[in-house]
């Protein structure tokens, strides 16, 4: 019991919400403690029923989650005639607006003074002798109606009930009794005003989900459905909703009883980028009945529309969109001409704000109002359309995480400030990803607070997709925007790991870390659903991507194998775990950890295995239909444990998750597999490592060179072409190159490590030797050239970046030196990039720097290189926009348009490569698929020897993942060669 205490105050301390101000007691031994419920009796909850509806619905709901730990019920007060006896009380309610507050406050019980007037902010207390028979109350009153349920509902976080209890089957521990140590509380405002999600493609989750299952009476998403989604944004903290609004589904308000259900739980309402002042465009509008959606054509019919929807949508709240886009999310139809559009588009909004003043009655300026600039809005937008200052502006992300505008410093200045539009799930060009939520959450972190800090603080809309499988993205998402100052990028890195130990227990925190760190760098560097390698809709001719070989590469760095193997670890983590969980824990685990890990590992698998039997396929090895035989087994898991999920609690969540999402995508299908034509016989195969080329490039093998300075091993793949077991040998030149195996017989392959002994080995640049291997069909040589100098020494080295096999290859967190000034400080980056760590220079909301001065801050890095001449330097950034754009002037020869920051060598010249792309542009297709911009700027080096590279800061706020400096050597490969640090 002491441990799960524990537990449970870590939990509380962890979460940035509650900061301590309620947690759990073995038995009351002060007067800081309160009892909920002991071994005969239960506090009742009051509240007054002249309060706002949410108080009542938050009431019935903490009353609901004591039953949940304690399995007895507790009253619930909707007034002040207590139950006869009653001592102990629960007291909740609104400023001004509830009895029990307002005598209390009167009586100076109560300090309101601190929220009086605020947004969704409460006080919590304990207090003695509150009046009409009670010894002692906990108190909780509100700002406003949410702060009074936010408040309450902090208590059941508390007390163990997970916002997640149901939509991730978070289980609740039992308890006999409730002992509440109280600390006094008052909660700041939200970071942000509105918080909230879109419900979006949900054709083939929630949809199906909702009209197979949870709300077959109707048939479709409804009132059931948008009751739990309310309810978990209140738990939450957050107040806003996006309802889904495909053609598939119902329209939100051609349900009344949506409505009501949201304003019961006290959350706005507001709809997506495309549906003016909340009309469902893509359902609800009826061109037979309505004439054409073309406001040129048909303004009358279309203002009509919407002033029915505001006269529908009034008595509740709401965050009106004002919007001018065509029928189910696409481009406005009408002129081609942009300033054509803008003047357009500029009528419209003007019409639809006139609406919300005619019927609201009351001036615009009062009336929540948002404009997202999304895909061609944003070029209307940037050609002048005049946006009335008091209107936020939602600032979308490219669909891929990354911002693509922020506020201006003029912008900065409107009182409608910002607010921003992230998206989790996506249907689009490039390539969808519907399936699984794998979004880093660094790049979250680094994205959302360089927006915060842009004045993007009014409206916080993530385009949730399904919800399911997006869970963490939300609880995330929204934690943040409740209070971003609780975050940084080390917190971000480990919240994954932080919210499953609230969900299932302390004692798993360290496991879960080790797995989320894993499995958000593997998905960062490729998304499991673009690892068919296919671009969706890049042809009329074929609707599907068309799945090919990954850039992975089995020869070079070992990469493939090296990705296969950290899925391997991690899927065995999660099977563990998952056998080790206590029986209530399972379907949670399941949901909110082993089938995104497993699943994940599977399709990975599944892919590489299909790209290693296609290649052994052509090399006519034995191995071959091994290798399908693995594919067709991950294919077939992936459809058991994915109906497995959908079998979870006796198919609570049955339809929801399924692999087959979107119209054109094909990386879930079973690849393409082929046979080999085997001999009769045995036959003798070689390939080895570095050999990427088999065929018209030489008639020789050779291993890459062994280097004195790295010291690392290759392989000798040995492998049999024929269907008897093949028996082979090998013997080598000299002793000492060291063969992990020398002899053996296998009927598909064996893999030899090749090394070398550095104590034998004679010193010299061009040292060389070999290996024979022998067997049925003959015998291969493999060349071994080690690069062993007898200056420098390993020692005078030490800690440098060295040229090995004609690259070197720096991770960028790793840096020798750092130059910061007042206005730039190095940060460092965990869990992101393609080594798992990066470095952020500067924060984004800092001045540009000029990468010409000789004080520009900058990371440098020291290597050893034996060559001279020119060599390319990669740098892998993160594809990150400029984030403003009116940047001021540029200055003489110089350019705004685009991001820069510094490469340079020693004292040599300072290239500026760029972060950002024009959207849709190839370059962005690519990098927004990896993850990774990289830049390629050849440089110079004089002479041999010891030598600087310097990164600088241009814009601030550049994320730099690695650098590759290539003097011809470096092979093809996705994520580029490991670091060639001496250490």
């Amino acid at each position: 019991m002491r441990k799960s205490i524990l537990c449970l105050t870590f939990l509380c301390l962890q979460a940035g919400a509650l900061r301590a101000q309620v947690t759990l007691a073995e038995r009351a031994s002060g007067r800081t403690d309160f009892e909920l419920v002991t071994a005969d009796s239960g506090s009742p909850v009051c509240y007054d029923a002249a309060d706002a509806a949410v108080v009542g619905t938050a009431a019935g709901l903490f009353a609901a989650d004591v039953a949940r730990v304690t399995g007895r019920e507790i009253p619930v007060v909707a007034g002040q005639e207590l139950p006869a006896g009653t001592r102990y009380a629960v007291i909740v309610g609104t400023v001004g607006q509830s009895r029990w507050i307002d005598e209390l406050a009167a009586a100076k019980k109560l300090d309101v003074s601190a929220i009086e007037g605020g947004w969704e902010r409460y006080t919590l207390r304990l207090v003695d002798r509150p009046g009409h028979g009670l010894r002692k109350a906990l108190v909780i009153a509100g700002s406003d109606r949410r702060g009074t349920a936010y408040g309450l509902l902090s208590v059941s976080r508390a007390i163990g009930v997970s916002p997640w209890y149901w939509w991730a089957d978070a289980p609740v521990e039992h308890r006999e009794r409730l002992t509440l140590r109280v600390a006094d509380y008052t909660s700041a405002a939200p970071s942000v005003k509105y918080r909230g999600i879109f419900i979006n493609d949900e054709d083939w989750g929630l949809y199906r989900w909702a009209k197979e299952n949870f709300e077959k009476e109707l048939g479709n998403i409804g009132p059931k459905t948008y009751e739990k989604v309310c309810e978990l944004l209140l738990r939450l903290q957050a107040n806003y909703l996006a309802p889904a609004m495909h053609d598939a589904t119902t329209a939100f308000y051609k349900i009344p009883e949506n409505r009501a259900i949201a304003d019961r739980y006290a959350i706005a309402i507001g709809s997506s980028h495309c549906e003016p002042l909340g009309l469902n465009t893509a359902s609800e509008w009826d061109s037979k009945t309505r004439g054409e959606w073309d406001y040129v054509n048909n303004k009358a019919g279309v203002d009509r529309a919407l002033k029915e929807r505001v006269e529908t949508s009034a008595p509740y709240e709401n965050v009106y969109t004002l919007a001018l886009r065509g029928l189910h999310d696409r481009a406005m139809a009408g002129s081609e001409d942009l300033d054509a559009r803008k003047a357009t588009m500029q009528e419209a909004l003007l019409a639809q704000r006139q609406i919300l003043a005619d019927v609201l009655g009351k001036p615009a300026e009062e009336i929540p109002q948002v404009f997202t600039p999304y895909k061609e809005v944003l070029d209307v937008y940037n050609r002048g359309l005049q946006l009335p200052d008091d209107v936020t502006i939602i600032w979308p992300d490219d669909n891929y995480g990354y911002m693509k505008r922020l506020s201006s410093p003029e912008e900065q200045r409107r009182s409608g400030r910002s607010g921003v539009y992230y998206h989790s799930s996506y249907l689009g060009r490039p390539h969808d990803y519907l399936w699984m939520n794998t979004t880093s959450p660094t790049l979250m972190y680094e994205e959302l607070r360089k927006a915060y800090d842009s004045t993007a603080d009014r409206v916080w809309l993530l385009n949730a997709g399904d919800i399911k499988s997006c869970e963490f993205a939300v609880d995330f998402f929204l934690a943040m925007a409740y209070d971003i100052d609780s975050f940084d990028f080390r917190r971000a890195a480990t919240y994954r790991a932080e919210w499953m130990s609230g969900l299932l227990g302390r004692e798993y925190f360290d496991e879960f870390q080790k797995i989320a760190d894993t499995f958000y760098h593997l998905a960062f560097v490729r998304k499991p659903e673009f690892m068919g390698w296919g671009y969706q809709w890049a042809t009329d001719k074929y609707g599907k991507e068309r799945n090919t070989d990954t850039d992975f590469s089995f020869a070079n760095y070992r990469e493939g194998d090296r990705r296969l193997e950290a899925y391997t670890q991690i899927a065995g983590r999660v099977t563990s775990l998952l056998e080790r969980m206590p029986e209530e824990n399972k379907a949670c685990f399941y949901q909110v950890l082993y089938y995104p890990v497993k699943a994940c590992e599977l399709l990975n698998r599944m892919v590489l295995s299909g790209q290693q039997n296609r290649l052994y396929a052509t090399q006519q090895r034995a191995a071959t239909e091994s290798l399908a035989a693995e594919s067709r087994m991950c294919h077939d898991s992936l459809r058991v444990i994915t109906a497995g999920y959908n079998a979870l609690l006796g198919g609570k969540w049955d339809h929801v998750m399924t692999m087959n999402q979107g119209f054109a995508a094909s990386y879930f299908q079973l690849p393409e597999l082929r046979s080999a034509s085997l001999a009769g016989q045995a036959e003798l195969g070689i390939t080895v490592e570095g050999e990427d080329v088999t065929k018209g490039m030489r008639s020789f093998h050779a291993l890459p060179a062994f280097n004195t300075f790295l010291r690392q091993s290759y392989f000798v793949d040995v492998y049999n072409k024929g269907a008897e077991p093949l028996s082979w040998n090998a013997s080598a030149s000299d002793d000492w190159i060291v063969l992990s195996r020398s002899a053996g017989t296998t009927r598909t392959e064996e893999r030899i490590e090749v090394s070398v002994d550095w104590e034998q080995v004679p010193a010299g640049e061009r040292v060389l030797g070999s290996v024979t291997f022998r067997g049925a069909g003959g015998e291969e040589l493999v060349l071994v050239s080690v690069f062993n100098p007898a200056s420098p020494s390993r020692e005078e080295v030490e800690g440098l970046y060295i040229q090995h096999n004609g690259y070197i290859s720096i991770p960028a967190a790793n840096f020798h030196r750092k130059h910061e000034n007042d206005a730039i400080r190095i940060r460092p980056v965990p869990n992101l990039g393609v080594e798992n760590a990066a470095i952020q220079l500067g924060d984004p909301a800092a001045a540009k720097q000029n990468t010409r001065r000789r004080d520009v801050p900058g990371v440098e890095y020291d290597f050893y290189t034996f060559e001279q001449g020119s060599v390319d330097v990669y740098t892998y950034v993160l594809p990150t926009f400029v984030i403003s754009a009116d940047r001021g002037y540029a200055g003489h020869e110089a350019t705004n348009l685009e991001t820069q920051y510094g490469v340079s060598i020693d004292e040599g010249p300072v290239m500026n490569p760029s972060t950002s792309s024009i959207e849709y542009a190839q370059i962005w297709y690519e990098s927004v698929l990896r993850n990774c911009r990289v830049n390629k700027t050849t440089l110079h080096i004089g002479k041999p020897g010891r030598h600087t590279l310097k990164i600088l800061c241009g814009d601030a706020g550049t994320v730099l993942q690695k650098i590759v400096l290539d003097f011809g050597g470096m092979k093809r490969s996705y994520q580029g060669p490991p670091p060639t640090r001496v250490e």
